[in-house]
Order: structure tokens, then sequence, then C-alpha cells
């Protein structure tokens, strides 16, 4: 009797696994599907997902404001530094970031050039530094889902299904012309994007660079699902972490916010008598 229950038992356990695989890992097999078909099912997810994220309003905004604490890490995965913030965009290609309690640190990048506040005062960012910031805005996902997904070039698949965390999501993957591969993973859940992956080719090595950015801790805030936790990893080395206090979307930022001008003022607002003193010496 005992065997008969025990053979039963197993009889169920074995089906209801084979029917929630089927379901969770056998429904679309990307590899099966023609590429026509697997574009239209990555397209559809992405729709899913950006309008879970605010629909309109996530398309929309053309400036955000968030304040928080940043995490960066060195060779080790050690932690090197952390850091009270406040960051600031005007899209598409207009940053700045505040660091420290005063703000008296800053980085601001616009598309072409860029300028760095410090205790000596306000000076042009390294042509390299402006490099990389563009090479950043390419990596962005806001970025790439607001600007970017009707590029000329940009090819769409459908990457299959995963967990994450416990939780079925489904993978988008996108290659441009440029050979960048994104691939974004879309909870089912509730169609938010938990993890954006890059992957490049260093220039030098001619090694694959893979940028991961997980995303947590989301809350609608003026309209836009906004995540308050974000971690990025290269080649599985930590590399950044941060944790959000608010964020504002169109918080009306001053017309000349993002230029130097505004750098040289706020200079004046926080620099001490010995760091203008410096800097002043340094521009003499």
């Amino acid at each position: 009797m005992r065997m008969r229950f025990s053979q039963a038992f197993r009889a169920v356990i074995a089906l209801l696994l084979a029917a929630a695989f089927a379901q969770f890992g056998l429904a679309q097999n990307p590899e099966t599907m023609m590429p026509e078909a697997s574009a239209s099912k990555a397209k559809q997810l992405l729709a899913q997902m950006i309008d879970a994220m605010g629909g309109y309003a996530f398309l929309n905004f053309t400036e955000s404001q968030c304040s928080g604490r940043v995490s960066e890490f060195g060779h080790n995965s050690d932690l090197t530094s952390y850091l009270e913030f406040k960051e600031y965009w005007r899209y598409p290609d207009k940053n700045r970031t505040d660091y420290g309690k005063k703000g008296n640190i800053i980085d601001l990048f616009t598309s072409n050039d860029g300028w760095t506040m410090d205790h000596g005062g306000v000076s042009e960012e390294p042509s390299e530094r402006v490099f990389e910031f563009q090479d950043k805005l390419k990596k962005d996902p806001k970025h790439l889902l607001r600007y970017r997904l009707k590029e000329e070039g940009m090819v769409y698949r459908y990457g299959g299904q995963d967990l994450i965390d416990l939780k079925p999501v489904d993978w988008v993957e996108l290659q441009d012309r440029d050979g960048r591969t994104y691939r974004i993973a879309v909870q089912r859940e509730n169609h938010l994007m938990v993890r954006f992956t890059v992957i490049t080719k260093d220039s030098e090595s001619g090694d694959l660079v893979e940028e991961v950015t997980s995303f947590a801790n989301y809350h609608p805030l003026d309209g836009v699902e906004t995540p308050l936790q974000a971690v990025r990893t290269r080649n599985g080395r930590r590399m950044f972490q941060a944790f959000y206090d608010s964020c504002t979307y169109n918080p009306h930022l001053a017309p000349d916010f993002f230029t130097k001008a505004a750098l040289d003022r706020r200079f004046d607002e926080v620099g001490s008598r010995a760091d203008k003193k410096k800097a002043g010496k340094g521009r003499d």
C-alpha cells in the first residue's frame, strides 16, 4: 500500500514539474523561432515594459533630479568610497553630479564638452573623460529605451525565459550597428526591468566586456516607476552601487544649470577662501 502511494505521489510530482517546466521553458524556444517572430516578441515585451514603467510619463520627461548614496569599489571588489550625491539630467545628453554633503565636487557633461569643479576651481574635463561620458550614454538604459529603439540598424531578438532572484523573467536582446549587444531582463509578474546587460569588445585587447546593472526597489515617482537601488558589475567584478533617497522628474532646473557659468557661481558659493585663492593663482 505504501509502495503504491509512493509511486502515485512521485508520478503526480513528476507531472506537475513537467507541466511547470513546459510552461516556463518550452513555451517559446528562442532557438527555433523565425527571425520575424523573434523580433516581434521582443518588441512586444519592450512595449509592455515601457508601459509598466510609466508609458507616456516615462517616454516624455525632459529632466530628472535624484539624490542618494553611491559606493565605488576597487580592483578586489573592496569598498573604496561611500558618498552622498545628487544627480541631474537634462535629456538627451546633459548630466551633472554633485558629490558630498556640500556639493563642492561636481562633474558636468554635455554631448561634446565637460567641466569639473573641485577645490582648485572650475576646469575642463580631459578629452578622455568626455569620451567616457559619450560611451556611457550609449550604454544607458533610459537613453536606449527613450531615444534609440528606432535607430537604423537596430536588431531585435527574443532571448528566452529565465529565473532571476527566483522570479521568472523574459530576456530581450538588441544589437546596434556598432556591434554593442544589449540584454534586458523583463520580470514577467510586473513587466519591470530588473537587469540590463551591455556586451562590447575591448578596442585594445579584443576581449568581450560585459557590464551588468541590476535594478530593485521600484517606486512610482511622478508617474515613473523608479528603481531606488542599482548595482553594476563589469566582467563579474562589482564596480558601483547606488541607493536613491528620492527622484523628481521635470524639476524645472535653471536654463543654464548645465553650463560652466553655473559651476563658476557654485564655486563662489561653496569654495573656501583658501580654495578661491588657490584657484585665482591657477588662473594667473
